[in-house]
């Protein structure tokens, strides 16, 4: 087991109306710490989900755990095979290698904070994400960025039986 030691000297205070917003709905993102800030430490960004938006589809990181903490109302989130639902105050940490995505509950909105430690420089995906959404770069030129980000998609056949609304909800 190894032990990240960030390298930072000061505090990171990063304001709400300072915050980089990315999309405008469903789904949007506050960008709030990313690795150069917190010296390697974590990443952070803020994810509104509005009526049912995904937020991620299925992928893994190779070195990094991700924690979802919601803030408000209700998600879907994939951990490995399984989809469990998480409401306001849960908490859902996700370690390296282990396959996950997340969604707004269907019909319903979520507030989640997620941290993904140790940090990786991710504001920049989230840039990429938004020129997807554009139509400025095709969908899969993610997959030539995979390895910077961290970031490996994969398939899930949980995941999509959940999107489809075909699988009994697992809510442990």
């Amino acid at each position: 087991m190894s032990f990240i030691l960030p390298d930072f000297s000061s505090s990171v205070t990063v304001r709400s109306a300072d915050a980089e917003t990315v999309g405008l709905g469903p789904t949007t993102l506050r960008l709030l710490a990313d690795r150069s800030a917190t010296g390697g430490a974590l990443s952070a960004v803020r994810a509104t989900l509005t009526d049912g938006a995904d937020g991620a589809r299925p992928h893994r990181h190779g070195n990094s755990a991700e924690m979802f903490f919601m803030l408000s109302g209700s998600a879907r989130i994939l951990a490995g095979d399984e989809v469990l639902t998480a409401g306001t105050g849960d908490l859902v940490v996700v370690p390296p290698g282990l396959p996950h995505a997340f969604a707004a509950e269907p019909g319903g909105d979520a507030d989640l904070l997620i941290v993904i430690t140790p940090g990786v420089e991710r504001f920049e995906y989230f840039r990429h994400l938004r020129r997807i959404a554009l139509g400025e770069v095709t969908p899969e030129s993610l997959l030539e960025v995979q390895e910077v980000y961290d970031t490996y998609f994969l398939p899930s056949a949980a995941w999509d039986d959940e999107r489809r609304g075909g699988r009994e909800r697992d809510d442990t």
